[in-house]
């Protein structure tokens, strides 16, 4: 199988288009960071934080980056692993998760955390910071002198 042909059947696999039910062992949670070495750090709806691996199969064809949601299966072996993805939620599956009361209800204030989170955004010290003006002040005080010389020549 070519690579390509083999790509594009782990992202059928990988991203949700089936509109299946998560299984009773199965769990939906959110993406923190990236731990490297095909280690994610998650949380679960309660707030526990743990490692998920990315199978084999979907390396180097998948990425999952911070805030995703996704589907993970928890595993057996491993002390600090405690899960693994099944799959990578989209827009669709979260709507369609939502209208069958299975969307965790911690999850649902998503638009308020990246609201507090702003403030901690990485500011770039190596760019110089251009200074805003306020073009409404500069501009009435500029059209106000022109009027007034124009009503003079009159």
């Amino acid at each position: 199988m070519s690579k390509v042909t083999r790509r594009k059947h782990v992202m059928n696999e990988a991203y949700w288009d089936d509109y299946e039910m998560p299984k009773e062992n199965q769990s939906i949670v959110k993406v923190l960071r990236s731990r490297g070495n095909n280690l994610h750090e998650i949380t679960t709806p309660s707030g526990e934080e743990y490692l998920v691996s990315m199978p084999t199969k979907f390396r180097k064809n998948i990425w999952v980056k911070r805030g995703d949601y996704i589907l993970v299966e928890p595993i057996e072996e491993g002390d600090k692993v405690k899960a693994e993805i099944v799959k990578i939620m989209n827009k669709d599956s979260i709507k369609y998760y939502k209208e069958n009361n299975i969307w965790p209800k911690e999850f649902d204030d998503s638009k308020k955390d990246i609201d507090e989170n702003s403030d901690d955004l990485f500011v770039n010290t190596n760019r110089a910071h251009m200074k805003t003006y306020n073009s409404e002040t500069d501009s009435s005080d500029s059209d106000s002198g022109s009027d007034g010389e124009s009503d003079d020549n009159k």
